[in-house]
């Protein structure tokens, strides 16, 4: 059985939010987000342990929320602060991996709904490939538009994929792709571009529709609905 170490990201603002606070550590039906997370992380037996990014910040809050958790009670985690941006603080992850880990499943924090299905197909996909991610096509017409707000151009919609976490990748290729990422100045807005930047492939395995990521206010009332019919353990 193919295994992985998860690096779960909970350093970002969450100005889309609105809040005062982080995001991670506001309430999904009364267990805060990156609780809820990690529960799914964990609900998964593919999943060796745990480095859980925060912010600088956040460092001694978060660290007394999961010693208090009853849910994470001789769970393997180790907390790592981010940095600036996501892709510094995934590399920050990477650097806090221990181990002969050969797999690395790197998850937004605010994505607290990942199955043990999926996160096994993503797992199983990169074992394969080297680098898999989950996705699903593109539902709306997609526009590229310009700063001026004028359609330029319309993609096919049949080649367009929403892309999710978790993302999972060959421990060495995702740690060999973010250095030279750092080397040659460039951000991306994912691992698996990061990835592709290094000129590596990355298949796309089936996401799943529940795997909803918290980014709006709007994001908490649907996670909370989906809580209350079931349909999210």
């Amino acid at each position: 059985m193919n295994l992985a170490t998860a690096i779960v990201l909970a350093a970002g603002e969450g100005r889309r939010m609105g809040a005062a606070r982080s995001k991670s550590y506001l309430e999904v039906a009364g267990r805060p987000l990156v609780l809820r997370a990690l529960d799914g992380i964990f609900s998964s037996p593919r999943i060796a342990g745990v480095v859980l990014v925060v912010g600088v910040a956040d460092l001694d809050r978060c660290e007394a929320l999961l010693r208090a958790d009853p849910a994470l009670k001789d769970r393997p985690w180790v907390l790592q602060t981010g940095g600036a941006t996501r892709q510094e603080s995934a590399r920050r992850g990477l650097e806090r991996i221990t181990g002969a880990a050969d797999l690395v499943a790197i998850h937004d924090a605010a994505r607290p709904f990942a199955s043990p299905d999926l996160i096994a197909r993503c797992i199983d996909a990169a074992a394969a490939h080297g680098a898999a991610v989950p996705g699903l096509p593109a539902r709306d017409t997609i526009k590229i538009v310009s700063a001026e707000r004028w359609i330029e151009s319309t993609p096919e919609r049949n080649r367009l994929w929403e892309i999710q976490t978790p993302q999972v990748f060959a421990r060495a290729l995702i740690t060999a792709a973010h250095a030279q990422a750092a080397q040659d100045g460039i951000e991306c807005t994912d691992d698996a571009m990061v990835v592709e930047r290094f000129g590596k492939a990355v298949f796309v395995v089936d996401g799943e529709t529940t795997n909803i990521k918290i980014t709006v206010p709007e994001d908490v009332w649907f996670a909370e609905a989906l809580l209350r019919r079931g349909g999210i353990v």
